[in-house]
């Protein structure tokens, strides 16, 4: 069982990382705030849940503690897989995830592709228990770093969709607001696709 990986980022895009640990290259999923957060050539140390399954050993990073423990909750949601908390963790900052638990706010969660009513429902019901009101902060957005309309089509494709819907998302994104960063097209698009 790994709890973390501490290394130099060798390779970085939008869903995965590759971090240098004494010669291994370990290829981990990201969410997209991480990823505005990393930097490639730089050490980067990220808190590990490892998914096994039949045909592959997946491992899933994130840069807090907190992180790593909403997407261990998530996944303790029937109906919700390691692909889809990963979505939720993409779109959502941690104290707008926690928030939007504690207050019932079903919306919030639904505007996540693959979020239906019922599982909305269900997150926050299963959840609501095990997150300590009194902790919860305001959500606020993090901060993005430039990238382009090619970074935001293949992170949605690596996401697993379709190329011609999300070009015809992301061309309506990028018409409103040409200056848009890749992390805010792609949650833009998470919530259209």
């Amino acid at each position: 069982m790994f709890d973390y990986i501490n290394g130099l980022t060798a390779e970085l895009t939008p869903t995965y990382v590759v971090i240098d640990c004494g010669g291994v290259g370990y290829e981990v999923n990201i969410t997209l705030i991480d990823f505005s957060n990393i930097k490639l050539s730089e050490k980067t140390k990220l808190y590990i849940h490892e998914s096994i399954r039949e045909d592959a050993h997946v491992l899933f990073g994130f840069l807090d503690k907190r992180s790593r423990e909403l997407f261990r909750l998530l996944i303790s949601v029937s109906g919700v897989g390691a692909n889809t908390a990963r979505l939720i963790l993409s779109a959502l900052t941690v104290p707008q995830l926690e928030s939007a638990i504690v207050s019932g706010d079903e919306k919030l969660l639904k505007a996540v592709k693959g979020i239906g009513g019922k599982t909305a429902q269900r997150i926050i019901v299963d959840l609501k228990d095990k997150i300590n009101p009194e902790t919860v902060e305001s959500g606020g957005l993090v901060a993005n770093t430039n990238e382009t309309y090619e970074d935001a089509c293949a992170a949605l494709v690596m996401l697993g969709f379709a190329a011609p819907q999300c070009k015809k998302v992301l061309n309506r994104i990028f018409n409103s607001d040409p200056n848009t960063t890749t992390e805010n097209a792609i949650k833009m698009a998470l919530t259209m696709l």
